[in-house]
């Protein structure tokens, strides 16, 4: 597939997936609210909360473009669900969980699309305690993107990425059968294809709170082991060099607990 786009300033859509999340949603509205960029639209895709949050989001109904609270499939489910529903020219998400690092992150990442070859945007990401969002846990210093590094287990920090939506629509979004690895699965779909472009910002644009479904338990990590060993072999990866990707990819992540105050 081969895009051109027209240079002009990209409408911006973020899509959030919620859960019973109101402990920590109103603090990523509040992330979006303060972006710089205006040229954006907030997609929510609830999940039938009961806790307040579908309160809560009501309550900012008016900077939110388009609300729907239903039982879906999981969290992959509501993001196809938001991909679906979005109007921007660019998708990213922003998880209940997140934060933006500062009001011009959506600027930046625009700026950037301004370039019309440019398919992907990514950046770097910090893991940060969930009780104070000012104490970094982890740091994930991303790299400019090289095909061969995707045999290493690269990736870029997802909650980083944006995507013009056009991709999506050609993938088919995210593979539901997965429950933790499909973004990872998305991500090998995208970055295999021919002439796609995708800029790194070497910058943290995203605050996450620890305590993802991927490492929340032992049950969690041997099931997202053997989602990511699938998704490398359905992306024509052979045997071995799925296996050494799969390690590299484990091991990078030990780096990025040090060097943080």
């Amino acid at each position: 597939m081969n895009y051109s786009y027209p240079p002009k300033q990209p409408l911006i859509s973020i899509v959030t997936a919620t859960w019973n999340c109101v402990g920590t949603i109103e603090s990523c509205l509040q992330s979006v609210a303060e972006q710089s960029w205006p040229n954006r639209e907030h997609v929510v895709i609830d999940g039938g909360s009961k806790d307040g949050t579908v309160a809560l989001l009501q309550k900012y109904s008016q900077q939110i473009g388009t609300l729907v609270s239903e039982p879906d499939k999981g969290i992959y489910d509501a993001l196809n669900k938001g991909i679906a529903r979005a109007s921007g020219d660019v998708v990213g998400f922003l998880h209940a969980d997140d934060l933006y690092a500062h009001a011009d992150v959506l600027a930046k990442v625009a700026r950037a699309f301004e370039d019309s070859s440019v398919c992907a945007v990514y950046g770097d990401l910090q893991y940060v305690r969930k009780e104070d969002t000012s104490q970094v846990v982890r740091h994930w210093a991303s790299c400019p993107f090289e095909s061969r590094i995707l045999r290493r287990g690269w990736m870029p920090p997802h909650p980083t990425l944006y995507v013009r939506r056009e991709w999506y629509q050609c993938i088919g979004g995210f593979d539901i059968n997965y429950r933790i690895a499909a973004d990872y699965f998305s991500v090998l779909q995208l970055f295999t294809q021919t002439g796609f472009k995708a800029v790194h910002l070497s910058e943290v644009l995203v605050k996450m709170r620890i305590g993802g479904a991927s490492n929340r338990s032992l049950k969690n990590i041997i099931r997202k082991t053997r989602e990511d060993y699938d998704a490398l072999r359905r992306s024509d990866f052979g045997l071995l060099p799925a296996c050494s990707a799969l390690v590299m990819k484990n091991f990078s992540k030990l780096g990025q607990f040090f060097g943080n105050d």
